[in-house]
């Protein structure tokens, strides 16, 4: 488990063993169960995961108890419900397995521990958050300037091995169509 999250680290900064061992210290692994919650609407969210096996999805329920699928997040992506984590608020999303997961978890003390004590923990933080902002911006214009067959294309250029993992009607909840239509694109 912990040479997955070095070697995901140091696609970005180099750590020498003892900085690495520090940088564990702070973590603690966790597994979960095909559809257990690791976070859920109006709890606290003690932690940000690392995904060292499995596939999370996260979830916002409408006030009509409908799902909308803000993302998935795979073997070296880190998920949480990233408002409720850094300003200690309730969770507005739900967390879910969607198979056997096993994560690391960070909680924010530890996270502002690691940023604080190692400068090269704070780049590699930086550069994540960076991504995250990307990524989301990324999103955001797709469902603003791209159509349903556009926004597929772009997913099954993206992440082709999400799509194979993740079922159809959460695909479809993902791109914002109905499953008939992600039938259409993927045919």
């Amino acid at each position: 488990m912990q040479e997955k999250l070095r070697e995901h680290i140091e696609k970005t900064v180099p750590l020498t063993d003892d900085e690495f061992a520090f940088v564990c210290a702070h973590f603690t692994l966790k597994r979960y169960k095909k559809r257990e919650l690791l976070i859920e609407n109006g709890k606290s969210v003690p932690y940000c995961y690392f995904v060292v096996s499995g596939l999370l999805k996260l979830v916002y329920q409408d006030e009509s108890g409908k799902d909308h699928i803000v993302a998935f997040a795979m073997e070296d992506w880190w998920e949480s419900d990233f408002l409720a984590y850094y300003t200690r608020t309730k969770a507005t999303l739900s967390l879910q397995c969607l198979e056997d997961t096993e994560v690391l978890c960070l909680a924010l003390e530890d996270y502002q521990k690691l940023c604080s004590s190692l400068r090269k923990m704070e780049h590699f933080f930086l550069i994540k958050a960076n991504d995250g902002i990307i990524g989301l911006q990324r999103r955001i214009l797709s469902f603003l300037t791209a159509n349903a067959r556009e926004r597929y294309d772009l997913l099954l250029k993206r992440y082709p091995a999400l799509l194979q993992r993740v079922p159809r009607t959460q695909t479809a909840s993902y791109l914002g169509v109905s499953r008939e239509t992600l039938s259409r694109l993927s045919s």
